[in-house]
């Protein structure tokens, strides 16, 4: 086992000989829609993160036993080949079945992919002065699921066209960070990869940096954040910092490669910001907004499964 089972590794990797087999588990449980679509994507990001190519992909989908239909399988597994194909991912294997208790389907998804000894990212690798980058922005997922799951809230301050637009978020720009992950290889010096998910940008980085053994110092105002997100937070009443973030891609370059891959990213269309920088550890994870400096509060639970209860 080359990585384990700790705080701020999502993915396992297994050496196999020649290459690292690395795996990685991940259910979807905050929507019943594209349900699919998100397990494949989600999946495929952890596996990216460590430099590897997703290769191979396993589901195992728990229907509910009032609503379970072909049509929803059928729909359901459509989702899961639409996502599998642009990022050249075999569906080979898994398990369906009627499950007592539950009220919409879970689909628990199992990525496999392979990365070259040399090749692969990791965490512990980062050192102070290293450059913090994030691609695309926040919230992707967690703002095209609100777009769904409270319209009716939000469509009585906002107009259809701005909804539609959120909801559309999950295909433009997606939620996929391979491309990205790939991008950052080819064109800069890579001492870590993450992609923050549940609870938002902020979890994202306490686990980025519990996992280097390194603090982080993080400048809020150059913080990319979708206008659709800011838009939804004022009147959802939420933190954009901890909402499901599954889109965006945290990159730590060395500070001499940053501004290469900023160029490589701006050349491919790829919005993204320098957002930080590591520190040393006994520094801690410090947040700067007009010259106030103040540590990362990191949420108890996403804001997404507050909201939803609600």
């Amino acid at each position: 086992m080359v990585v384990g089972p700790r705080l701020g590794e999502d993915a396992a990797v297994i050496d196999i000989g020649p290459n690292y087999l690395v795996a990685k588990t991940d259910p979807v449980t905050f929507t019943a829609d594209h349900i699919g679509w998100y397990a494949v994507n989600i999946n495929a990001n952890d596996i990216a993160t460590l430099g590897a190519r997703p290769r191979w992909f396993l589901a195992a989908l728990l229907l509910p036993e009032k609503g379970a239909s072909l049509p929803l399988v059928r729909g359901i597994f459509r989702d899961i080949l639409r996502a599998c194909r642009p990022l050249r991912v075999t569906l080979c294997g898994g398990h369906t079945e009627i499950t007592h208790g539950l009220d919409r389907p879970i689909l628990v998804g199992q990525m496999l992919g392979e990365v070259a000894k040399s090749k692969l990212v990791r965490k512990e690798s980062q050192r102070p002065g290293d450059l913090v980058l994030l691609t695309r922005g926040i919230a992707i997922e967690g703002t095209a699921i609100l777009a769904r799951e409270k319209r009716d809230a939000l469509a009585r301050r906002l107009p259809a066209q701005t909804l539609r637009r959120a909801q559309r978020l999950l295909y433009r720009p997606g939620i996929s960070v391979l491309r990205e992950a790939m991008l950052a290889l080819r064109h800069a010096e890579i001492h870590a990869m993450h992609d923050p998910t549940e609870g938002g940008l902020a979890s994202g980085l306490y686990e980025l940096a519990q996992a280097g053994g390194v603090g982080l110092r993080i400048w809020k105002d150059q913080v990319p954040i979708l206008e659709e997100t800011r838009s939804f937070s004022e009147i959802l009443r939420f933190d954009p910092f901890g909402l499901i973030a599954s889109g965006a891609l945290l990159v730590v370059a060395s500070p001499r490669s940053a501004p290469n891959l900023l160029r490589a990213y701006a050349r491919h269309g790829v919005r993204a910001a320098i957002i930080g920088e590591v520190r040393k550890a006994a520094e801690g994870i410090r947040v700067i907004q007009n010259r106030r400096s103040t540590p990362l509060r990191i949420p108890p639970r996403d804001e997404i499964a507050r909201l939803l209860e609600e």
